[in-house]
């Protein structure tokens, strides 16, 4: 049996523009879940280390709750049963929503760490100081914290982009999920995997550049 495959540039012309359209959809998921999850996680970290338990446990409850579930079950709960209470969400903002609010979690956590490594003389300084808390938090303990913890933020913003394919449960179609119906349609899928995990490639890579980029840039200053 012949197992020889002869690769089709023309079929693999064909669908590029799809592709590309697929993987727009993926960025843009990505773009605005990572931003969603950053924002969101540095509120949980802060919140969790409220001296008022009131605030502080339901927020540890929330973290933990999301961390022990799937993000499919998420995406399915948040697109499938939510309209049978009245909420209704398109497919995408759905999909950015469970992104973001999941990754959150796991950022919150970075941010602690973060947090907490910053010398327990600084709390002491501003409160000598009569600094109130938001000045406290955004001039003096922040600046310290968040550079330390951008590799780790950057690391979830590859995992994340690599998980948007699970979007197309909820029928968001990224790259991926043009890349699984043009193998649909003509059953070839050497050209469209191949393609797909190429273009993953050409975007994953550069973003793990860039952050360590930012990593050594934020590193160098004072």
């Amino acid at each position: 049996m012949d197992l020889t495959y002869e690769w089709d540039w023309e079929y693999a012309w064909e669908i590029l523009p799809d592709l590309l359209d697929g993987l727009w959809i993926t960025i843009q998921a990505t773009f605005f879940g990572i931003i969603l999850a950053m924002i969101l996680g540095l509120a949980f970290a802060i919140l969790r280390r409220s001296e008022v338990r009131a605030i502080s446990w339901p927020t540890a409850w929330v973290i933990e709750f999301i961390r022990s579930t799937p993000l499919l079950v998420q995406l399915f709960m948040l697109f499938y049963v939510l309209p049978h209470y009245g909420i209704r969400i398109d497919a995408f903002t759905t999909g950015v929503l469970a992104l973001g609010i999941h990754y959150a979690t796991y950022t919150s956590e970075v941010y602690r760490s973060g947090i907490e490594g910053v010398p327990r003389g600084q709390w002491e300084a501003s409160t000598a100081l009569n600094l109130s808390t938001m000045t406290t938090w955004s001039r003096v303990i922040l600046p310290q914290a968040i550079p330390v913890v951008i590799p780790s933020l950057g690391n979830y913003l590859v995992a994340m982009f690599k998980e948007v394919p699970l979007l197309a449960f909820i029928t968001v179609f990224d790259v991926l999920g043009e890349g699984k119906a043009a193998c649909t349609r003509n059953f070839q899928c050497v050209e469209p995997y191949t393609l797909v995990g190429v273009l993953f490639l050409i975007v994953s890579i550069p973003s793990s550049i860039l952050v360590r980029q930012l990593e050594v840039r934020l590193a160098r200053q004072p």
